[in-house]
């Protein structure tokens, strides 16, 4: 049996219709406690349209064999659904050589494997690594074992009020000739969209290689790495429309080609022999083992899916949305309080809180009335201690979601109020 993968139903070239593009995403057509279900937390994790889950089912229920090992009809059909699935994802960002594109299982796995691989080779005492304040733990902590291992410093760009990062001090830091800079593309806590293209033009400038971690970028806007000149860049699938256990990590081919591999085992060897080894070309050098192909194969669906509707497209409804949200809830729901820039520097996040009310509970009560948002730290520790806050509720977007969800959000806010007021 085959499972047809039909098209987006958005052209490249009409606007993005959001309620349109909501049948495809079967999940979204149900209730919870009685209430149309209106997710808002696609920066932890977003939905996976119709095109995805019958990629997937199609390898599971046709081509389910192992890649690059096989020479029958099943291994070889599986092998070129993965193969594709990488060409997809390097039209997604931009990339000319799909072999610079390597599969991790996340943007963190990813970040792991340069912090391991290229860190541990390039790093050494008394070098300097520069960060922001506002990055997720996954382009942190690793950086921080890496420096106490290596005996390293880590130096790091603060933020404005507004969630801004400080240009200025970026420039004071780059005078201590880091070894490597790596940012967010955009803030998954703030929705900050900073400079990228810029930053690391300065960072080359000073000497130092960059790293951008684009988790809340590809799904949300127009990535060309040509254009970034980063050194390596990382996202996670499942944020971007494709299933968990599926991630990118893209690098210069020169870099990737000098460092060592990140795992021993199978595919990413040429050669074995009781005493040595040979290791395999870009990109399987870097991918031991049997991999999660149909997660691949469904990140490579869900590549062709955001490519159909056209990443411009994908912008300008967050825009949309972003405006209408800071517009709408301070006048809906008196007293909220909302962190992060204004809505031409902000992708499609908006963190808030309602004074005397603790966010687990805004989010808890929410629940109850079909609305899922996030709370907590949402892994940004150190941003939330440079805000003074414990923790934040989070209204996150992606293109399902309509100016209508944000709508039931206000409301919903405002029953949280009553209840906790009563």
């Amino acid at each position: 049996m085959t499972t047809e993968t039909r098209p987006v139903v958005v052209a490249p070239s009409a606007a993005l219709d959001p309620a349109a593009l909501k049948a495809d995403f079967p999940i979204l057509d149900q209730e919870v406690f009685g209430h149309p279900l209106v997710y808002l937390d696609s920066a932890a994790t977003s939905q996976k349209p119709l095109p995805v889950l019958a990629a997937m089912d199609e390898y599971y229920r046709r081509d389910n064999a192992n890649v690059h090992r096989g020479i029958y009809q099943l291994s070889e059909r599986a092998t070129a659904a993965y193969e594709g699935a990488r060409e997809k994802v390097a039209r997604l960002i931009g990339a000319p050589d799909p072999r610079t594109i390597i599969w991790t299982r996340n943007a963190t796995e990813a970040i792991n494997l340069v912090a391991y691989s290229w860190g541990r080779r390039n790093i050494n005492r008394g070098d300097v690594i520069v960060l922001t304040e506002m990055e997720h733990h996954a382009n942190l902590v690793p950086w921080q074992i890496l420096a106490q291992e290596k005996d390293a410093d880590l130096e790091f760009i603060p933020i404005t009020d507004d969630g801004v990062l400080r240009q200025d001090v970026f420039d004071v830091l780059l005078r201590l000739k880091p070894k490597l800079v790596a940012f967010t593309h955009v803030s998954n806590t703030l929705g900050t969209i900073n400079p990228v293209v810029e930053m690391t033009r300065k960072a080359h400038e000073a000497g130092a290689l960059v790293l951008v971690d684009g988790a809340q970028a590809v799904p949300h806007l127009p990535v060309d790495i040509a254009e970034i000149g980063c050194d390596f860049y990382a996202f996670s699938g499942h944020k971007a429309l494709g299933p968990t256990g599926s991630g990118v990590l893209w690098g210069r081919r020169e870099l990737l080609e000098a460092m060592p591999p990140f795992m021993g085992g199978g595919d990413m060897i040429r050669e074995v022999h009781l005493r040595r080894s040979e290791w395999n070309e870009l990109p399987w050098k870097f991918e031991a083992g049997t991999p999660d192909i149909s997660a691949q194969i469904g990140l490579g669906a869900a590549a062709d899916y955001l490519l159909g509707i056209g990443m411009d497209n994908v912008r300008a409804h967050e825009q949309e949305l972003v405006a209408y949200a800071l517009e709408t809830l301070p006048r809906e729901v008196p007293g909220i309080e909302l962190y992060g820039p204004s809505a031409d520097q902000r992708g499609g996040v908006v963190p808030f809180n309602l004074p005397g009310i603790h966010p687990h509970d805004v989010a808890q009560v929410l629940d109850r009335f079909g609305i899922a948002v996030r709370a907590g730290h949402h892994c940004t520790m150190p941003l939330h201690e440079r805000l003074d806050l414990a923790a934040t509720a989070r209204a996150s977007f992606q293109v399902y979601t309509t100016l209508e969800d944000i709508d039931a959000l206000a409301a919903g806010l405002k029953e949280v109020q009553t209840l906790f007021a009563g």
